[in-house]
């Protein structure tokens, strides 16, 4: 998605220490927790190393995602990292193995961050911005977006991170819906993963799998139709018949 880390969690440039970041950029919190506190029922904290550990982490994966975005998947190898990242290519053996490893590392470092979608006072407003974000990563060029998202057709390891990733952005947003509900926006029993699911996924079907043009105006577009069909009660959970 975005080329800053936001709604994808997916960077183009370099993010400094994968350990310690800025929030308003998608960077993890400086003292590695993760976004949400586990005795409020979030995510676990991530414990990630420090000092020299952390930055051959960092070079490597900045390498990777250089290496797959410019040369794609076939070309991505443990010694085209390792010689890109400066490192040994046993180092890169010893904590990846193999670039599935490599990759879902890279996927698994996206989340490592502080993301919440933006609360514009209105669902439709909500679901804008968001699949504005959504549309920005996936129109960036060079895009490391889909370049992750072809990748994890290739190798298992990686599409098993990046539905761990979708999972925990898809808990996120999930306040979005909380939020039109208490506004009373939305029925109470309103079904949040589908709902997200609905508004986001004309981005990926027309920019990822068609590949059309950009269109500044498909993110307000697809969350419009969504927001409509959520307040008509299209989502809400169905009661099993008795």
């Amino acid at each position: 998605m975005p080329t800053d880390r936001r709604a994808s969690g997916f960077s183009n440039e370099p993010s400094g220490d994968p350990s310690a970041g800025d929030p308003a950029a998608g960077g993890p919190p400086a003292d590695g927790s993760a976004a949400a506190d586990p005795a409020a029922g979030g995510p676990r904290p991530r414990r990630r190393p420090g000092g020299r550990t952390a930055r051959v982490r960092e070079q490597v994966l900045e390498a990777v995602g250089a290496q797959l975005v410019e040369h794609g998947y076939d070309e991505l190898t443990v010694d085209a990292v390792a010689a890109r990242a400066g490192v040994h290519r046993t180092t890169v053996y010893r904590r990846w193995k193999d670039v599935g490893g490599l990759l879902a590392d890279v996927l698994d470092a996206a989340g490592d961050d502080t993301w919440q979608p933006q609360d514009t006072g209105s669902l439709e407003g909500d679901l804008t911005a968001l699949n504005e974000e959504i549309h920005q990563g996936l129109t960036a060029q060079p895009s490391i977006t889909t370049a992750l998202i072809a990748a994890s057709f290739r190798s298992e390891e990686a599409a098993e991170a990046l539905r761990r990733f979708w999972d925990d952005r898809y808990a996120r947003c999930e306040v979005v819906i909380t939020r039109a509900v208490t506004r009373g926006d939305l029925p109470p029993t309103t079904l949040p993963r589908p709902l997200l699911i609905t508004a986001t996924a004309p981005l990926y079907h027309q920019l990822a799998l068609l590949h059309t043009p950009p269109d500044p105006a498909l993110p307000a577009r697809a969350a419009r139709a969504a927001a409509l069909a959520a307040s008509a009660g299209a989502f809400t959970a169905v009661a099993p018949p008795t």
